[in-house]
């Protein structure tokens, strides 16, 4: 068994926060994308493939699955994810790793933090 996708739920525009992720992570969004429908990494056979889906009703509180992004230079990529029209949501240092928790553009959680090798 292996990781196929990570799915996001989107409430506005699958495509634009497609376009978030892929810019955020220097990758592209796969032809064909929609406000409904779109992937990252599938045309490029890169794994995992992010895909994301516009859906009637988000349920609402926090969200049941969101991406653990790694880097060297936290600090770095966080002001880099905020300056692509993410939103701070708090910093954290817990279980001996230390983390930046933000929101996407349409309010899903995500968190950049350190290896820890």
């Amino acid at each position: 068994m292996r990781i196929a996708n990570i799915t996001i739920d989107c409430a506005a525009d699958a495509g634009a926060l497609a376009g978030f992720y892929a810019d955020l992570l220097d990758r592209q969004v796969d032809e064909g994308a929609s406000p409904y429908f779109a992937t990252v990494g599938r045309g490029a056979g890169e794994v995992p493939v992010l895909m994301f889906i516009q859906v009637p009703d988000r349920t609402p509180g926090k969200n049941s699955v969101h991406l653990d992004l790694h880097d060297e230079d936290v600090a770095g990529a966080v002001q880099r994810a905020i300056a692509r029209g993410a939103k701070h949501v708090g910093d954290f240092d817990e279980y001996g790793a230390v983390w930046t928790t933000l929101a996407d553009p349409e309010g899903n959680l995500f968190d950049i933090g350190r290896p820890t090798n």
